[in-house]
C-alpha cells in the first residue's frame, strides 16, 4: 500500500487511459510516464501524529485510531483488489462493485449515526477522541477522492481491460441502429407500461423517494395536456426491471458479449414519457438514507410485529448522501440537496451509473470462466469418508471443518441426519443469517414434522436479514418448532447446534460451534471454523446456554465455554494479561489474535500492557481496527496485518502461548464491546492437541503472507506487502491447496 508517511487516502489526480492491448492494464509495475492509480502509491485518510511517549497513560486519544476512519480505510483496501492482477478480471470487478455494497451500508449506519449524534449537539467521542463533525468532514474528504477514483477505475482500466476480452458495456452514443430499434422495442414493451413520471407543482409536491432507488429529474419546456407550464419532473426507475440488459447475440459485435444500462434506455427516450414536452435535461440521482434503527426494549411487547413497522420505515429515513450524474447542473443538484435536507459535502458526482452494485448481475450471467477464480471442490478430513452415520464419526472425536476450504455440507448432513433418525428426541439452534430456502431451515423444518423437540432461537435484528429472519420465524412455527427471538437487549450472536439422542439406552449430546453463521452461500465465500463434538464439558455448556435464551433466572456455572456477556470479556483479558505475566517472568511470550475488527478499548490497553511487557502479539485483523502498533515503549512489539483475498476472512482465532502449554480459542465473537457487552456470543477452546496445532499452522500461514497481506503502520496507513526476493506466499491459496481439491 502507501508509505507509512502519506497523509490521506486520495488517488493520483489522473488516470491515464490504458491501452488494452498493450499487455496487462493492470499490472503493479508502474513508471514516472505511466503511473496507473494504485493504493500503495497513495496517501492513507489517517492524519500523521507525532508519536505518544513511552509512559503515556493507556487512555491517551494518540493511542487510538477512529473506528469509522479505519472502517473506511477496510473499504479502500477492497477496492484497491480491483487493480491487484494476481485476481482474474470479473473478480476485479466484483472487487469493485463490493466497494460500492460497503460504501452503501457505511452511509446508512456508520454515517447516518455520526450526523444523528451532530443533530442531537451530542459531541461524545470514542476512545481516539475525535468529534463526530470532524470525523464526519474527514470521511467526506477521503470518500469523495476513493469513489471518484473508484469510477475512473471502472471507466479507464476495467471497462477498457474487459473490452480486451469481447465484454462489452454499450453507452447509449455508441448503438448502432439495430440496437436503437432493440432499445426502442424494449422500452415500448417493459418500461412505458410500468413508468410513472411525477411532475413537480403545487398540488405534486416532491415525492418520497425509496432509500437508493434509480431516479432521474428531468427539465422540461412547453404545456402539458392541462396547459401546465413545463418545469421539473421526477421519473423514478421501475424497481421490478434489471438494472443490466444483455443485448442479443445477433446485436452484438461478433465474439462479444455486450450490454446496456437501464439507465441510458430510459434517458434515451425520456422525451416519450412528457409527450409534447421538449426535455432539455435528464439527470439520474439517487438517496441514500438512514438504514439503522433501534427498538426501545421497554416499550415493545412483541419484537416482531415492531420490526416489520421499522422495516418499513427504513427504506424512508433520513437522507444521508446523494448522487448525481457528473453533468448535472449545479442548480438542480442544489435542488436536490434541499429536498432533502443535506449539505454540499453530502453530494457525490459520478462519472457512470448511480448504483454500480446493480451491475454484480452482469457476473451471474456471463459464461467466461478464463475471467474468474477457478472452481473447486471443499475437502473434507479424513474422518468423515470412513464413517457411515455422522453422529458415528463425531462420537469417536472432535471434527474440525475450515470453511470454505473444507465443505460445509456437513453440518447440514448432521441436521438431516438428525432430522430423519428416530433415535434423535431433540435438536435446538441459533440462527442469525441464513437462507431464504436454506438446507439448514429445511432440516429443522423436517425434524419439527417428524416429531422431534426443535427448538430455534432467531436473532430478528441482524442488519438487513430482519424480513428474511421473520420469514423464517414463521415457517418454522408453522411447522411446529419453538421459536425464540433471544434476549430483547442482547443480540444472539453465538452459532450453536445443540442435538440430543438416545444411545444405548442413555442419552447422548452432540453440538456444533462455529465461528460464522448458518449460511450455505457464504460458507463458501467466508472464512470459517467449524468444530463437531459429543464431548460432555462442552456439549453440556452449549445445553445451558440454550437454557439460559431461552428461560429466565441466574445461569448455572458454564464450566468450559467462554460467554458474553458474562465471562468472555474478562477471561480475555485474564489470558492476555497472563501471557504478560510469563514476559516479565522472562518466559517466551506469544500471542495470536485473529478477528475482523479490533475497537474495545479495554482489549487494546490489555494488548498494551502485553506489548510492554515484552509480549510478541500477533494480529491479523480484517477490518477495523483502533490500537496503534509499532510506538517505541507501548506497542513496539504488536503487528497488525489486515488479509484482503478471494474470500472474507472471518475467522475469529484467539492462541496464547502460555509458557508451553498452548491454548487456542475459537469464537463467534470481534474485539468490540457490542460483542462482548451487548451480545449473547461464545467462545471455545480447541481441546484435541492435533486440532489445536493445525489452527496455530494455519494462522502462521497467514502471518508469513506477502501477497494479500497489508501492514498497519504506526500513523494509521497501510502498507501492501510484496514478495521482492522472496517466494510469493497467499496464505488463502495454500490453505485451499492444503485442504481443498480443485475442480
Amino acid at each position: 500500500m502507501e508509505a507509512p508517511h502519506s497523509p490521506d487516502l486520495q488517488g493520483p489526480p489522473d488516470v491515464p487511459p490504458v491501452d488494452p492491448t498493450a499487455g496487462d492494464p493492470l499490472s503493479s509495475e508502474t513508471t514516472a510516464e505511466q503511473p496507473t492509480p494504485r493504493l500503495n502509491q497513495t496517501r492513507t485518510g489517517i492524519k500523521p501524529r507525532a508519536l505518544p511517549d513511552p509512559q503515556a497513560d493507556l487512555t491517551d486519544p494518540s493511542l487510538y485510531f477512529n473506528r469509522e476512519l479505519s472502517h473506511l480505510q477496510f473499504n479502500v483496501r477492497v477496492l484497491e483488489q480491483a487493480l491487484d492482477a494476481a485476481h482474474p478480471l470479473l473478480n476485479r470487478l466484483m472487487f469493485l462493485l463490493i466497494f460500492s455494497s460497503n460504501m452503501d451500508e457505511f452511509f446508512e449506519i456508520r454515517v447516518a449515526g455520526l450526523k444523528n449524534q451532530v443533530a442531537l449537539g451530542d459531541d461524545a467521542s470514542g476512545a481516539d477522541g475525535r468529534s463526530p463533525r470532524s470525523v464526519l468532514a474527514e470521511i467526506s474528504r477521503i470518500a469523495h477522492d476513493q469513489v471518484a477514483r473508484q469510477y475512473r477505475i471502472l471507466n479507464e482500466v476495467l471497462i477498457p481491460a474487459l473490452e480486451a476480452h469481447k465484454l462489452r458495456f454499450r453507452r447509449r452514443d455508441d448503438w448502432s441502429d439495430a440496437q436503437r430499434a432493440w432499445v426502442r422495442d424494449i422500452v415500448d414493451a417493459e418500461i412505458m407500461p410500468v413508468v410513472s413520471p411525477i411532475g413537480l407543482d403545487p398540488s405534486h409536491p416532491f415525492p418520497r423517494l425509496v432509500n437508493k432507488s434509480l431516479n432521474f429529474i428531468v427539465e422540461l419546456e412547453g404545456k402539458d395536456a392541462f396547459g401546465r407550464e413545463g418545469g421539473l419532473a421526477i421519473l423514478p426507475a421501475p424497481r421490478s426491471l434489471p438494472r443490466v440488459i444483455a443485448l442479443p447475440a445477433e446485436l452484438c459485435e461478433e465474439g462479444f458479449s455486450e450490454y446496456v444500462f437501464l439507465s441510458s434506455m430510459i434517458h434515451a427516450h425520456a422525451e416519450e414519457v412528457f409527450p409534447g414536452m421538449t426535455v432539455h435535461g435528464c439527470y439520474q440521482f439517487r438517496l441514500t438514507r438512514n438504514a439503522d434503527f433501534s427498538v426501545d426494549p421497554e416499550e415493545v411487547s412483541d419484537l416482531a410485529s415492531a420490526l416489520r413497522g421499522e422495516l418499513l420505515a427504513r427504506r424512508y429515513g433520513s437522507g444521508v448522501r446523494l448522487e448525481v450524474a457528473s453533468n448535472c447542473p449545479d442548480e438542480l443538484a442544489r435542488f436536490l440537496l434541499a429536498q432533502f435536507s443535506l449539505e454540499e459535502g453530502d453530494l457525490y458526482r459520478v462519472d457512470g451509473p448511480v448504483n454500480l452494485t446493480r451491475m454484480m448481475s452482469v457476473l451471474g450471467e456471463v459464461d467466461r470462466p478464463e475471467l474468474l477464480y477457478r472452481p473447486f471442490t471443499p475437502g473434507l478430513p479424513k474422518p468423515l469418508g470412513r464413517k457411515e452415520s455422522l453422529f458415528a464419526a463425531i462420537g469417536a472425536g472432535d471434527i474440525l471443518l475450515h470453511h470454505p476450504f473444507q465443505a460445509f455440507s456437513p453440518v447440514e448432513e448432521l441436521l438431516r441426519e438428525a432430522a430423519r433418525d428416530a433415535d434423535v428426541l431433540a435438536i435446538k439452534q441459533t440462527l442469525y443469517r441464513t437462507g431464504a430456502d436454506s438446507p439448514i431451515v429445511n432440516a429443522l423444518v423436517e425434524a419439527a414434522g417428524n416429531g422431534k423437540e426443535v427448538t430455534v432461537v432467531i436473532e430478528l435484528r441482524a442488519r438487513f436479514d430482519e424480513a428474511d429472519n421473520l420469514a423464517l420465524a414463521s415457517r418454522l412455527q408453522e411447522a411446529g418448532a419453538i421459536v425464540i427471538y433471544g434476549v430483547m437487549a442482547y443480540k444472539t450472536h453465538a452459532k450453536m447446534l445443540h442435538i440430543v439422542r438416545r444411545e444405548r439406552g442413555k442419552l447422548r449430546h452432540y453440538a456444533h460451534l462455529g465461528t460464522g453463521n448458518y449460511h450455505s452461500r457464504t460458507a463458501r465465500l467466508y472464512t470459517d471454523y467449524s468444530l463437531l463434538t459429543a464431548r460432555p464439558g462442552l456439549c453440556e455448556d452449549v445445553h445451558r446456554v440454550f437454557q439460559q435464551l431461552s428461560g429466565m433466572g441466574q445461569t448455572r456455572r458454564i464450566e468450559t465455554l467462554l460467554h458474553a456477556p458474562f465471562t468472555l470479556h474478562e477471561r480475555l483479558v485474564a489470558m492476555i494479561e497472563r501471557e504478560a505475566e510469563h514476559a516479565r517472568r522472562g518466559r517466551p511470550a506469544h500471542l495470536i489474535v485473529k478477528c475482523n475488527s479490533l475497537t474495545e478499548p479495554r482489549l487494546i490497553q490489555a494488548l498494551y500492557r502485553a506489548s510492554r511487557a515484552g509480549v510478541t502479539c500477533d494480529l491479523i485483523i480484517r477490518g477495523m481496527c483502533c490500537l496503534r502498533p509499532g510506538i517505541p515503549g507501548i506497542s513496539e512489539t504488536i503487528r497488525v496485518r489486515s488479509i484482503i483475498g478471494r474470500f472474507l476472512e472471518h475467522t475469529r482465532v484467539f492462541h496464547f502461548h502460555n509458557d508451553g502449554k498452548p491454548e487456542t480459542w475459537c469464537s463467534s465473537a470481534d474485539f468490540m464491546a457490542r460483542n462482548m457487552f451487548h451480545r449473547v456470543e461464545i467462545g471455545f477452546p480447541l481441546l484435541e492437541k492435533k486440532l489445536a496445532a493445525r489452527v496455530r499452522k494455519d494462522l502462521e500461514t497467514y502471518l508469513v503472507d506477502n501477497c494479500q497481506s497489508w501492514l498497519l503502520q504506526p500513523d494509521g496507513s497501510y502498507l501492501k506487502q510484496q514478495p521482492g526476493d522472496e517466494a510469493p506466499i497467499s496464505a488463502q491459496e495454500t490453505l485451499l491447496y492444503a485442504y481443498a481439491t480443485r475442480a
